[in-house]
């Protein structure tokens, strides 16, 4: 028997993308025992599509924020942070990550990356990330926040995440995360993403970004401060 399971996805406006993501985790052949929408104010529908699908919505802000607000309130043993624009095919999806996560007793995960509706550059770019954040492992743990399983103990015993920081909060919180338990790479799932930040913000300044960011990371640490301009809630671009 799996341990139980709390979702988390932090909002901000997100009623465009939303359904899908509550739809695809209805379909699952595990079902988590909650899923919380943690949301920063929305000033859409999205809290309301939220609570028509059964989901309980706490009061969120920025992603670090929302997901600790989320994760406060969660009563599964395991915590899944999703973000609202993820694309979940399989309906197997959470029953095979937490049984992998259980029988390689890990403390915090994530998974290979896909891209929907991008360019040639957009799935370079994904695989070259996979590449990379592998080859790093436990000694630089990368979890992209749209994808992060985690034991709640874990999670509550490094007090979540750093609210602090403005920019790469996810990889900051996978490595405290990885010094108290285990960190790895599922291999039996794969959660797939929209390009609409790259079409937002572009290509080419969002990838200097986040090798910047890298760089910060690796010789100088955590990025407070909104030195590299973050941006929640996705508005379309007029």
């Amino acid at each position: 028997m799996l341990p139980t399971l709390s979702v988390v996805i932090p909002t901000k406006n997100e009623e465009r993308y939303l359904p899908a993501v509550l739809e695809a985790i209805r379909r699952q052949t595990f079902q988590p025992t909650e899923i919380i929408v943690s949301d920063a104010w929305s000033t859409d529908s999205t809290r309301d599509i939220a609570k028509r699908a059964g989901a309980m919505v706490v009061d969120g802000g920025l992603p670090s924020v929302g997901r600790n607000r989320g994760a406060a309130v969660a009563t599964g043993e395991n915590i899944f942070f999703f973000d609202a624009d993820v694309i979940i095919h399989d309906d197997h999806f959470l029953e095979n990550a937490v049984a992998e996560f259980v029988k390689r007793d890990l403390g915090i995960a994530t998974c290979n990356l896909g891209v929907i509706g991008g360019n040639a550059y957009d799935i370079l770019v994904h695989h070259f990330y996979n590449v990379y954040a592998r080859l790093l492992g436990s000694w630089h743990p990368h979890t992209p926040g749209f994808c992060i399983l985690v034991k709640r103990n874990v999670h509550e015993r490094i007090h979540g995440f750093d609210e602090s920081i403005m920019f790469c909060e996810d990889h900051e919180y996978a490595g405290r995360a990885e010094k108290v338990s285990s960190f790895g790479f599922l291999d039996s799932v794969k959660i797939f993403v929209t390009t609409r930040r790259q079409e937002r913000d572009g290509r080419w300044s969002m990838g200097i970004k986040y090798v910047l960011a890298e760089m910060h990371l690796m010789f100088i640490g955590p990025i407070r401060g909104d030195k590299f301009k973050y941006g929640f809630g996705y508005d379309e671009k007029k």
